[in-house]
């Protein structure tokens, strides 16, 4: 039986990976669907889209604000309205998704903005509610997504700490302890002395819930840091073209990236081990071949007594160690030994 998903965060070796594709399918399900099938074949555990219309994320006086955009063409091609009547779900394309994700045994989740989002995703029965940052103090939406039930995966972007403490104490109140929180920080791409990837430990020595990193910047160095530092979730934008029109592409991984940052982030996990000091049986066996013996300077006579003067260090680490040259100093040989012999206890007389 497969866990429920909090339990298997909490539980996982390796860090559970979103695509994060938002609304990078500008619209289009053949494109949404190749995101999908790129995502799954870099090895992403989940893809996750945005759930907002017209009427649930913007109000009018923003609409007006947003008529035209000079900035970047890449990104904006109209106004504000225009842009996200163009590029939102529709209910019914979340459906198609959901069940194209299903045949291809990839999670899909969603960001909802609305009771009726969240009413929708539950519908789909979707593993987890992720609250985007802009929503950590809305607190009747965060209510309201813990009254399902569900895990909440929360982003901390722009948020300090006393609202990240109401976020959780808002939730916890629904008793809903299925919380995982995400080091975010909303900047598109944040500076590096911004990210602070060690909030990672504090929110989690903080708050006693796993940890994850929402991350928004360029390459993969960033988020492999973070999985190192023990980020049991990282989502990362993706996109199979970073030069397509739209509103994060420039920002967000491509295939080649995703797949390095799902390889790499097994390799560091199997590559942190633990606090005991162990050394591996390969490592062991090493030390025959790449420590050093005591070897004779002389070439010496039985009966002779061995001095500081007579001994060397050299390869292989076969014979007697350096660490026990003071138990040979002193000692009677048993036979001649020629310079540059590997000495063993059986050189010596009883």
């Amino acid at each position: 039986m497969k866990p429920d998903f909090f339990d298997q965060i909490k539980n996982a070796k390796y860090p559970y990976i979103i695509a994060e594709l938002g609304a990078n399918h500008n619209g289009d399900m053949d494109i949404a669907k190749s995101l999908i099938r790129a995502a799954k074949e870099c090895g992403s555990d989940c893809v996750k889209f945005q759930s907002w219309t017209p009427a649930s994320l913007i109000a009018k006086e923003e609409y007006e604000r947003n008529t035209k955009y000079n900035d970047s063409p890449k990104k904006h091609f109209g106004s504000l309205r225009e842009m996200v009547e163009a590029y939102f779900l529709k209910e019914d394309q979340h459906y198609d998704l959901k069940e194209y994700c299903a045949s291809l045994q990839i999670d899909f989740s969603s960001s909802p903005f609305s009771n009726e989002e969240i009413d929708l995703l539950i519908k789909l029965d979707v593993p987890f509610i992720k609250i985007a940052s802009m929503d950590i103090n809305n607190l009747s939406l965060l209510e309201y997504a813990a009254q399902t039930g569900k895990p909440i995966v929360l982003s901390t972007g722009m948020a300090d700490l006393s609202e990240i403490d109401i976020a959780v104490r808002t939730i916890e109140k629904q008793n809903n302890f299925q919380i995982i929180l995400l080091h975010c920080i909303a900047i598109y791409p944040p500076k590096f002395e911004d990210i602070n990837l060690n909030n990672i430990t504090m929110l989690k020595q903080t708050f006693g819930y796993p940890v994850g990193f929402s991350d928004h910047s360029f390459g993969i160095h960033i988020p492999l840091a973070a999985i190192t530092l023990g980020a049991c979730i990282i989502e990362k934008h993706f996109t199979i073209d970073k030069n397509m029109h739209g509103w994060d592409h420039e920002i967000s991984a491509d295939p080649n990236e995703l797949k390095q940052i799902v390889q790499f982030g097994k390799e560091i996990v199997n590559s942190l081990g633990g606090y005991k000091r162990i050394v591996s049986a390969d490592e062991f066996s090493k030390r025959a071949k790449f420590r050093r013996s005591i070897v004779i300077s002389r070439d010496m006579k039985k009966g002779d007594i061995l001095t500081t003067d007579d001994l060397l260090f050299k390869r292989p680490g076969t014979g007697i160690p350096p660490n026990e040259a003071k138990y040979v100093i002193g000692r009677k040989l048993a036979h001649d030994i020629d310079f540059d012999k590997v000495l063993n206890w059986s050189d010596f007389k009883k």
